[in-house]
């Protein structure tokens, strides 16, 4: 019995640490979050150390116990942010004055480090599109005024194009501007989307690396880098690693929420978009760690760089 008794104590002991309860579900997901970005960077950066990785949002990891986490820093080349001036919660509306300023103090963090900053502001309106540009010029941020959140069209405003240039763009801080095109339910063909592309002067294409259901072919990304005025462009592949989407590749149609287990639940606000377990290695295999990934793929074909969404991923669990 004293025996029994001894061993259920030290398992008492071993299960309830400083008064918490220590299970499987205690997981740091803003450090694995952390890792995870900086393992695909350490992954793509092996092959073409000038490969360029751009997490969207989620800016928060840029701070650990109050310092700049150095070795995340280091990891990423840029950082995005999504309605830094407009956009937040409603397209064409001023972002509040509060969460502005939040954002800034985290982007800031990035600037002081020599990151380039990405701005993609959702406004339409003409004069609210020369104040978003404006404000993001004078903060040293690259901007993009996108009029749809759908990220389906080149906008016809403003023109000319600002830092409107004729040079060949091969590092992220060279660019003036930047171009976020995603959905292209609004091209025909894959020969008229890189037309279209070819038609303008953007330094910087963000994109889909699929066109429907096929990938982008390296003599593709090739066309798509060619600005208009005979100056070359960067080419950079959107990449989700904090959702999988059941119209990717790599969905096996018998996926639901639970099986395969590192699949939580599907985003109520984007249809076909689910939450997954993002440290989970299973999910990890499918984004860089294997031969044939998503992200070798994109290597393979010959993008510049990437453009990680749904970092804020672990806010989701944090609030289960």
């Amino acid at each position: 019995m004293r025996t029994k008794f001894l061993l259920l104590s030290l398992l008492f002991i071993t299960l309830f640490s400083c008064g918490n309860i220590i299970t499987t579900d205690d997981i740091d997901y803003r450090e694995e979050m952390r890792m995870f970005v900086q393992e695909i960077s350490e992954y793509a950066k092996s092959q073409r150390p000038n490969f360029f990785v751009i997490p969207q949002n989620g800016h928060s990891l840029l701070v650990r116990n109050s310092r700049p986490a150095s070795d995340y820093l280091n990891a990423i080349n840029g950082l995005a942010q999504e309605s830094l001036f407009y956009g937040s919660p409603y397209d064409d509306q001023p972002t509040s004055s509060s969460e502005t300023n939040r954002l800034l103090e985290l982007l800031n963090i990035g600037k002081e480090a020599g990151k380039t900053i990405l701005v993609t502001d959702y406004v339409s309106t003409s004069f609210k599109v020369n104040n978003s540009y404006s404000q993001n010029q004078t903060l040293g941020y690259i901007s993009f005024a996108a009029p749809d959140r759908d990220l389906r069209v080149i906008p016809d405003y403003p023109r000319p194009l600002p830092g409107l240039n004729d040079k060949n763009i091969t590092q992220l801080s060279e660019a003036k501007n930047f171009l976020y095109l995603l959905n292209k339910s609004e091209f025909d063909s894959r020969n008229d989307f890189i037309s279209a592309i070819q038609n303008t002067n953007y330094d910087l294409l963000i994109t889909d690396a699929f066109f429907r259901d096929e990938m982008f072919t390296p003599q593709e990304v090739q066309q798509l880098k060619q600005k208009e005025n005979g100056g070359t462009r960067l080419v950079i592949s959107y990449l989700s690693i904090g959702e999988a989407e059941d119209y990717r590749y790599y969905w096996q149609d018998s996926w639901r929420p639970g099986n395969p287990e590192w699949i939580v639940r599907e985003n109520p606000n984007w249809e076909g978009n689910y939450k997954v377990k993002y440290w989970s290695p299973e999910w990890k295999e499918i984004i860089y760690d294997s031969e044939d990934s998503y992200l070798q793929q994109i290597l393979d074909a010959g993008f510049d760089g990437v453009y990680l969404d749904i970092i804020d991923g672990f806010r989701f669990f944090e609030n289960l």
